[in-house]
């Protein structure tokens, strides 16, 4: 499984963190920007290269991040096929993977620190969706919503 990550420059420094906390795991990394500390970018170009890699490739996941992670998720469900949501805790996070089949967690650096970050993107990594017919159904659902939405 490849992991796309994404972010700005209020979420650079926890996208390095866990970029390296990936990397010493033995996942695979395409890191989609920001390269280098630019308090003057913008989040919605790396995010949305970011999104737009993990619509393409169904088997990957993304991980993008900010300052509270609110834009980002934002941005990443723009493109079509991207589920995204904001990780703030455990529940939420093994949730949105078993439930939602989230493929993009946004993270914020204003709301977690490195260490809750690393423990909230091994969750995201290892829960698989569920699978449940109710969930299949409802993500069914959203699909002819976007579908519906490009005509």
């Amino acid at each position: 499984m490849k992991i796309y990550l994404a972010s700005d420059h209020a979420g650079f420094e926890l996208k390095e963190q866990v970029k390296k906390f990936l990397l010493e795991q033995n996942y695979k990394v395409e890191d989609c920007g920001a390269f280098s500390f630019d308090k003057n970018d913008d989040y919605p170009l790396f995010i949305s290269k970011a999104a737009e890699k993990v619509s393409a490739d169904k088997a990957s996941l993304g991980i993008v991040f900010g300052k509270s992670g609110t834009g980002e998720e934002i941005a990443a469900n723009k493109i079509r096929n991207v589920r995204a949501f904001t990780g703030v805790d455990e529940e939420n996070v093994r949730l949105a993977r078993e439930h939602n089949d989230a493929n993009v967690l946004s993270l914020g650096s204003e709301f977690v620190t490195a260490q809750k970050a690393k423990e909230l993107v091994q969750i995201f990594l290892e829960t698989p969706f569920s699978n449940e017919p109710r969930h299949v159904r409802r993500l069914d659902e959203i699909s002819e919503i976007e579908e519906s939405e490009e005509q």
